[in-house]
Protein backbone atom coordinates (compact mmCIF):
# COMPACT_ATOMS: atom_id res chain seq x y z
CA UNK A 1 0.00 0.00 0.00
CA UNK A 2 3.14 2.41 0.55
CA UNK A 3 5.97 3.20 2.00
CA UNK A 4 6.91 4.46 5.44
CA UNK A 5 10.07 6.78 5.87
CA UNK A 6 11.63 7.79 9.41
CA UNK A 7 12.15 11.68 8.32
CA UNK A 8 12.32 14.86 10.11
CA UNK A 9 9.94 17.80 10.52
CA UNK A 10 12.19 20.90 9.56
CA UNK A 11 10.16 23.51 10.76
CA UNK A 12 9.40 21.83 14.76
CA UNK A 13 12.52 20.31 14.34
CA UNK A 14 11.38 16.71 15.27
CA UNK A 15 11.32 13.05 14.11
CA UNK A 16 8.27 11.63 12.17
CA UNK A 17 6.61 9.01 10.52
CA UNK A 18 6.09 10.04 6.54
CA UNK A 19 3.94 7.36 5.19
CA UNK A 20 3.86 7.45 1.28
CA UNK A 21 1.09 5.86 -1.27
CA UNK A 22 2.88 3.29 -3.49
CA UNK A 23 1.97 4.13 -6.74
CA UNK A 24 -0.88 2.29 -8.37
CA UNK A 25 -2.33 1.41 -4.50
CA UNK A 26 -5.64 2.53 -3.63
CA UNK A 27 -5.85 6.49 -2.96
CA UNK A 28 -9.48 6.26 -1.31
CA UNK A 29 -8.43 3.60 0.93
CA UNK A 30 -5.27 5.95 1.99
CA UNK A 31 -7.18 8.84 2.77
CA UNK A 32 -9.39 6.63 4.84
CA UNK A 33 -6.88 5.79 7.15
CA UNK A 34 -5.98 9.19 7.31
CA UNK A 35 -9.43 10.80 8.23
CA UNK A 36 -10.05 7.73 10.64
CA UNK A 37 -7.21 8.64 12.71
CA UNK A 38 -7.56 12.52 12.23
CA UNK A 39 -10.64 11.63 14.55
CA UNK A 40 -9.30 10.03 16.92
CA UNK A 41 -6.92 11.75 20.19
CA UNK A 42 -5.83 8.83 22.45
CA UNK A 43 -2.66 7.98 24.66
CA UNK A 44 -2.85 4.70 22.86
CA UNK A 45 -4.02 5.56 19.50
CA UNK A 46 -0.89 6.83 17.27
CA UNK A 47 -1.67 10.68 15.80
CA UNK A 48 -1.69 11.85 12.97
CA UNK A 49 -0.09 15.24 12.40
CA UNK A 50 -0.69 16.21 8.43
CA UNK A 51 -2.13 14.81 5.58
CA UNK A 52 -1.42 16.37 1.99
CA UNK A 53 0.06 15.48 -1.70
CA UNK A 54 3.20 16.70 -2.91
CA UNK A 55 4.66 16.07 -6.50
CA UNK A 56 1.44 13.95 -7.43
CA UNK A 57 1.79 11.36 -4.61
CA UNK A 58 -0.41 11.54 -0.99
CA UNK A 59 1.33 11.53 1.94
CA UNK A 60 0.60 11.12 5.80
CA UNK A 61 2.45 12.45 8.60
CA UNK A 62 2.27 10.64 11.82
CA UNK A 63 4.19 10.80 15.30
CA UNK A 64 7.19 8.76 15.46
CA UNK A 65 7.38 6.14 17.69
CA UNK A 66 11.06 5.00 18.34
CA UNK A 67 9.45 1.74 21.29
CA UNK A 68 9.41 -0.88 18.00
CA UNK A 69 6.66 -3.10 17.79
CA UNK A 70 4.70 -5.75 20.15
CA UNK A 71 5.87 -8.18 16.97
CA UNK A 72 9.21 -7.73 17.71
CA UNK A 73 8.83 -8.34 21.84
CA UNK A 74 7.97 -12.15 21.43
CA UNK A 75 10.46 -14.94 21.89
CA UNK A 76 9.33 -18.09 20.13
CA UNK A 77 7.08 -20.20 22.26
CA UNK A 78 7.96 -17.49 25.50
CA UNK A 79 5.29 -15.53 26.86
CA UNK A 80 5.59 -12.46 28.65
CA UNK A 81 5.59 -11.54 31.70
CA UNK A 82 2.67 -11.26 33.11
CA UNK A 83 2.59 -8.35 34.45
CA UNK A 84 3.61 -6.97 31.00
CA UNK A 85 1.45 -8.79 29.40
CA UNK A 86 -1.88 -7.27 31.66
CA UNK A 87 -0.24 -3.53 31.00
CA UNK A 88 -0.87 -3.96 27.54
CA UNK A 89 -3.72 -5.39 27.16
CA UNK A 90 -5.25 -2.74 29.40
CA UNK A 91 -4.08 0.01 27.72
CA UNK A 92 -4.59 -1.53 24.32
CA UNK A 93 -8.13 -2.15 25.80
CA UNK A 94 -8.70 1.37 26.27
CA UNK A 95 -7.04 2.74 22.82
CA UNK A 96 -9.63 0.33 21.15
CA UNK A 97 -12.68 1.56 23.30
CA UNK A 98 -11.70 5.26 22.24
CA UNK A 99 -11.62 4.02 18.65
CA UNK A 100 -15.32 1.90 18.96
CA UNK A 101 -16.57 5.31 20.89
CA UNK A 102 -16.03 7.38 17.59
CA UNK A 103 -17.10 4.37 15.10
CA UNK A 104 -13.92 3.30 14.14
CA UNK A 105 -13.18 -0.57 13.57
CA UNK A 106 -9.92 -1.26 13.22
CA UNK A 107 -10.40 -4.70 11.81
CA UNK A 108 -6.17 -5.60 11.25
CA UNK A 109 -5.29 -5.24 15.41
CA UNK A 110 -2.01 -7.41 15.60
CA UNK A 111 1.31 -7.11 17.30
CA UNK A 112 2.61 -5.52 14.00
CA UNK A 113 0.11 -2.61 14.66
CA UNK A 114 1.12 -2.12 17.84
CA UNK A 115 4.00 0.49 18.66
CA UNK A 116 5.66 1.58 21.58
CA UNK A 117 6.54 5.00 22.12
CA UNK A 118 9.38 6.71 24.72
CA UNK A 119 7.17 6.05 27.58
CA UNK A 120 6.97 2.25 26.43
CA UNK A 121 2.94 2.99 26.46
CA UNK A 122 1.46 0.58 23.42
CA UNK A 123 -0.31 2.43 20.68
CA UNK A 124 -2.96 1.13 17.78
CA UNK A 125 -1.15 1.77 14.85
CA UNK A 126 -2.16 1.29 10.86
CA UNK A 127 -5.97 1.81 10.67
CA UNK A 128 -5.15 1.31 6.66
CA UNK A 129 -8.25 -1.25 5.97
CA UNK A 130 -10.44 0.72 8.88
CA UNK A 131 -14.09 0.61 9.18
CA UNK A 132 -15.88 3.99 9.51
CA UNK A 133 -19.55 3.95 10.42
CA UNK A 134 -21.60 5.53 8.07
CA UNK A 135 -18.79 5.67 5.72
CA UNK A 136 -19.19 4.11 2.34
CA UNK A 137 -17.49 0.24 2.39
CA UNK A 138 -13.99 -0.33 0.48
CA UNK A 139 -14.32 -3.73 0.34
CA UNK A 140 -15.72 -5.82 -2.68
CA UNK A 141 -18.35 -8.50 -1.76
CA UNK A 142 -16.58 -11.91 -1.06
CA UNK A 143 -12.94 -10.34 -0.32
CA UNK A 144 -11.37 -10.89 3.32
CA UNK A 145 -9.31 -7.99 4.35
CA UNK A 146 -7.30 -9.00 7.44
CA UNK A 147 -4.35 -11.35 8.71
CA UNK A 148 -5.27 -14.81 8.12
CA UNK A 149 -3.22 -15.36 12.61
CA UNK A 150 -5.63 -12.84 14.15
CA UNK A 151 -8.27 -12.48 11.77
CA UNK A 152 -12.06 -13.14 13.28
CA UNK A 153 -14.34 -15.97 12.56
CA UNK A 154 -17.20 -13.68 10.76
CA UNK A 155 -14.23 -11.40 8.85
CA UNK A 156 -13.04 -15.44 7.47
CA UNK A 157 -16.55 -16.30 6.28
CA UNK A 158 -16.68 -13.07 4.33
CA UNK A 159 -19.03 -11.09 6.49
CA UNK A 160 -18.78 -7.14 8.11
CA UNK A 161 -16.50 -6.77 10.72
CA UNK A 162 -17.58 -5.14 13.80
CA UNK A 163 -16.11 -3.94 17.35
CA UNK A 164 -16.60 -7.55 18.31
CA UNK A 165 -14.26 -8.58 15.51
CA UNK A 166 -11.99 -6.50 17.34
CA UNK A 167 -11.62 -8.04 20.36
CA UNK A 168 -11.46 -11.34 18.75
CA UNK A 169 -8.10 -10.21 17.18
CA UNK A 170 -7.22 -8.40 21.02
CA UNK A 171 -8.19 -12.38 22.17
CA UNK A 172 -5.22 -14.04 19.86
CA UNK A 173 -2.74 -10.98 20.84
CA UNK A 174 -3.71 -11.53 25.08
CA UNK A 175 -3.68 -15.52 24.40
CA UNK A 176 -0.33 -15.38 22.47
CA UNK A 177 1.38 -13.11 25.10
CA UNK A 178 0.29 -15.41 27.77
CA UNK A 179 1.14 -18.58 26.01
CA UNK A 180 4.19 -17.51 23.43
CA UNK A 181 2.22 -19.23 20.89
CA UNK A 182 -1.35 -18.63 18.89
CA UNK A 183 -4.24 -20.43 19.33
CA UNK A 184 -4.25 -21.48 15.64
CA UNK A 185 -1.16 -22.72 13.46
CA UNK A 186 -0.43 -23.18 9.76
CA UNK A 187 2.19 -23.02 7.21
CA UNK A 188 -1.03 -21.64 4.93
CA UNK A 189 -3.08 -18.44 5.59
CA UNK A 190 -6.46 -19.55 3.83
CA UNK A 191 -5.89 -22.90 6.41
CA UNK A 192 -5.44 -21.06 9.35
CA UNK A 193 -8.13 -18.34 8.23
CA UNK A 194 -10.46 -21.67 7.97
CA UNK A 195 -9.42 -22.53 11.30
CA UNK A 196 -10.88 -19.18 12.82
CA UNK A 197 -14.00 -19.80 11.11
CA UNK A 198 -14.92 -23.81 12.39
CA UNK A 199 -13.40 -24.34 15.61
CA UNK A 200 -13.23 -22.95 18.72
CA UNK A 201 -10.10 -21.36 20.36
CA UNK A 202 -8.41 -23.68 23.13
CA UNK A 203 -8.16 -22.64 26.53
CA UNK A 204 -4.63 -20.62 27.79
CA UNK A 205 -4.57 -23.03 30.59
CA UNK A 206 -4.14 -26.39 28.02
CA UNK A 207 -0.89 -24.42 26.75
CA UNK A 208 0.03 -22.95 30.42
CA UNK A 209 -1.50 -24.01 33.63
CA UNK A 210 -0.17 -21.01 35.74
CA UNK A 211 -1.31 -18.43 33.62
CA UNK A 212 -3.04 -15.90 35.56
CA UNK A 213 -6.56 -17.36 35.83
CA UNK A 214 -8.61 -13.60 35.27
CA UNK A 215 -6.62 -12.90 31.94
CA UNK A 216 -6.92 -16.63 30.68
CA UNK A 217 -11.03 -15.18 31.56
CA UNK A 218 -11.13 -12.23 29.45
CA UNK A 219 -8.67 -14.54 26.38
CA UNK A 220 -11.52 -16.96 26.37
CA UNK A 221 -14.58 -14.53 26.17
CA UNK A 222 -12.57 -12.10 23.43
CA UNK A 223 -12.21 -15.63 21.21
CA UNK A 224 -15.54 -16.63 21.58
CA UNK A 225 -16.50 -17.65 17.63
CA UNK A 226 -20.58 -16.39 17.97
CA UNK A 227 -19.69 -12.68 18.00
CA UNK A 228 -23.29 -12.74 20.19
CA UNK A 229 -21.37 -14.50 22.80
CA UNK A 230 -18.39 -12.37 22.46
CA UNK A 231 -17.43 -9.42 24.42
CA UNK A 232 -18.96 -6.81 22.29
CA UNK A 233 -16.51 -3.95 22.23
CA UNK A 234 -13.82 -2.25 23.45
CA UNK A 235 -15.60 0.04 26.38
CA UNK A 236 -17.22 -3.59 27.75
CA UNK A 237 -13.21 -5.16 26.88
CA UNK A 238 -11.81 -2.59 29.12
CA UNK A 239 -14.39 -2.87 31.97
CA UNK A 240 -13.39 -6.67 31.81
CA UNK A 241 -9.52 -5.54 32.80
CA UNK A 242 -10.40 -3.07 35.19
CA UNK A 243 -10.55 -0.29 33.44
CA UNK A 244 -13.52 2.54 33.48
CA UNK A 245 -13.91 3.85 30.13
CA UNK A 246 -15.96 6.62 29.79
CA UNK A 247 -16.81 7.81 26.04
CA UNK A 248 -14.72 5.05 25.15
CA UNK A 249 -11.40 6.79 26.65
CA UNK A 250 -9.77 5.98 30.35
CA UNK A 251 -11.84 8.05 32.30
CA UNK A 252 -9.47 9.44 35.20
CA UNK A 253 -11.20 10.43 38.57
CA UNK A 254 -12.24 14.00 39.08
CA UNK A 255 -9.72 15.74 41.10
CA UNK A 256 -11.14 18.97 43.23
CA UNK A 257 -8.48 21.54 43.77
CA UNK A 258 -8.84 23.40 46.95
CA UNK A 259 -9.72 27.22 45.99
CA UNK A 260 -10.85 27.20 42.98
CA UNK A 261 -14.07 29.77 43.72
CA UNK A 262 -11.84 32.09 44.98
CA UNK A 263 -11.17 33.79 41.66
CA UNK A 264 -14.82 34.73 41.81
CA UNK A 265 -15.14 35.97 45.44
CA UNK A 266 -12.00 37.97 44.77
CA UNK A 267 -13.75 39.41 41.76
CA UNK A 268 -16.93 40.64 44.44
CA UNK A 269 -14.76 41.62 47.24
CA UNK A 270 -13.34 43.87 44.68
CA UNK A 271 -16.36 44.96 43.23
CA UNK A 272 -17.12 46.01 46.99
CA UNK A 273 -14.45 47.50 47.70
CA UNK A 274 -14.97 49.93 44.99
CA UNK A 275 -17.98 50.41 46.01
CA UNK A 276 -17.15 51.06 49.64
CA UNK A 277 -14.40 53.68 47.91
CA UNK A 278 -17.04 55.35 46.13
CA UNK A 279 -19.10 55.87 48.98
CA UNK A 280 -16.05 57.22 50.94
CA UNK A 281 -15.28 59.78 48.07
CA UNK A 282 -18.75 61.08 48.38
CA UNK A 283 -18.50 61.27 51.63
CA UNK A 284 -15.53 63.48 51.47
CA UNK A 285 -17.24 65.82 49.21
CA UNK A 286 -20.21 65.77 51.30
CA UNK A 287 -18.02 67.41 54.04
CA UNK A 288 -16.44 69.16 52.22
CA UNK A 289 -19.46 70.94 50.47
CA UNK A 290 -20.68 71.24 54.48
CA UNK A 291 -17.31 72.80 55.12
CA UNK A 292 -17.69 75.82 53.02
CA UNK A 293 -21.10 76.21 54.09
CA UNK A 294 -19.80 76.53 57.29
CA UNK A 295 -17.90 79.79 56.93
CA UNK A 296 -16.28 81.34 59.32
CA UNK A 297 -15.14 79.63 63.37
CA UNK A 298 -13.23 76.72 61.55
CA UNK A 299 -9.80 77.05 61.33
CA UNK A 300 -7.52 75.54 58.14
CA UNK A 301 -6.10 73.15 61.03
CA UNK A 302 -9.68 71.83 61.84
CA UNK A 303 -10.83 71.51 57.61
CA UNK A 304 -7.72 69.65 57.65
CA UNK A 305 -8.34 67.21 60.35
CA UNK A 306 -11.92 66.76 59.41
CA UNK A 307 -11.07 65.77 55.67
CA UNK A 308 -8.69 63.68 57.10
CA UNK A 309 -11.19 61.41 59.40
CA UNK A 310 -12.68 60.55 56.02
CA UNK A 311 -9.49 59.05 54.68
CA UNK A 312 -9.19 55.36 56.76
CA UNK A 313 -12.94 54.33 55.13
CA UNK A 314 -11.47 54.70 51.93
CA UNK A 315 -8.13 53.32 53.01
CA UNK A 316 -9.28 50.51 54.78
CA UNK A 317 -12.05 49.46 52.00
CA UNK A 318 -9.47 49.26 49.53
CA UNK A 319 -6.86 46.94 51.38
CA UNK A 320 -9.26 44.30 52.42
CA UNK A 321 -9.54 42.16 49.29
CA UNK A 322 -12.34 40.26 50.58
CA UNK A 323 -14.51 42.63 52.28
CA UNK A 324 -18.02 41.65 52.35
CA UNK A 325 -19.73 44.03 55.17
CA UNK A 326 -18.91 47.83 56.06
CA UNK A 327 -20.90 49.39 58.70
CA UNK A 328 -20.33 53.10 58.62
CA UNK A 329 -21.78 54.86 60.93
CA UNK A 330 -21.88 59.17 61.08
CA UNK A 331 -23.45 60.86 63.91
CA UNK A 332 -23.91 64.95 63.98
CA UNK A 333 -22.88 65.89 67.17
CA UNK A 334 -21.94 69.92 68.64
CA UNK A 335 -18.47 71.04 67.90
CA UNK A 336 -16.13 69.12 70.02
CA UNK A 337 -12.37 69.04 70.38
CA UNK A 338 -10.72 67.16 66.94
CA UNK A 339 -9.79 63.40 68.32
CA UNK A 340 -6.88 61.29 66.90
CA UNK A 341 -7.69 59.38 63.86
CA UNK A 342 -9.75 56.38 64.44
CA UNK A 343 -7.55 53.19 63.57
CA UNK A 344 -9.46 51.01 60.99
CA UNK A 345 -9.54 47.32 62.64
CA UNK A 346 -9.81 44.44 59.82
CA UNK A 347 -10.98 41.11 61.09
CA UNK A 348 -10.42 37.96 59.05
CA UNK A 349 -12.48 34.95 59.53
CA UNK A 350 -10.54 31.76 58.67
CA UNK A 351 -12.48 29.24 56.40
CA UNK A 352 -12.10 25.99 54.89
CA UNK A 353 -10.26 25.81 51.45
CA UNK A 354 -12.36 26.11 48.60
CA UNK A 355 -14.64 28.42 50.58
CA UNK A 356 -14.46 32.48 49.92
CA UNK A 357 -13.09 33.89 53.45
CA UNK A 358 -15.25 37.02 55.53
CA UNK A 359 -13.41 40.01 56.06
CA UNK A 360 -15.30 42.42 58.11
CA UNK A 361 -13.95 46.56 58.06
CA UNK A 362 -14.97 48.92 60.76
CA UNK A 363 -15.48 52.07 59.55
CA UNK A 364 -14.57 54.90 61.56
CA UNK A 365 -17.12 56.97 63.26
CA UNK A 366 -16.70 60.81 61.38
CA UNK A 367 -17.79 63.86 63.32
CA UNK A 368 -19.46 66.32 61.62
CA UNK A 369 -19.33 69.98 62.84
CA UNK A 370 -22.61 71.54 63.69
CA UNK A 371 -24.07 73.71 60.56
Amino acid sequence: MGEVWLARDLDLERPVALKLLAPGADHARFEREAKAVAGLAHQNVTRLYDYGEADGRPYIVFEYLRGGTLEERFVPGRPLPDDEAEAIATELAAGLAHAHAHGLVHRDLKPANVLFDHEDRPRIADFGIAWIAGGPTLTEAGTVLGTAAYISPEQAAGRSATPASDVYAFGVILFRMLTGRLPFESESALELADMHRRLDAPDVHLFRPDAPAHLAAVAAAALARNPAERIPDGAALAQKLGVQAASGATAAATVVLPGRRRPRARLLAGFTTLLIAAAGGLAAAYLLTRESQAGAGRTATQRTHETRTTTPTSTAATSSTRTTTTSPATTATPPVAPAPPPVPTVTTVPTAPATTQTTTTAAPTTTLPAP
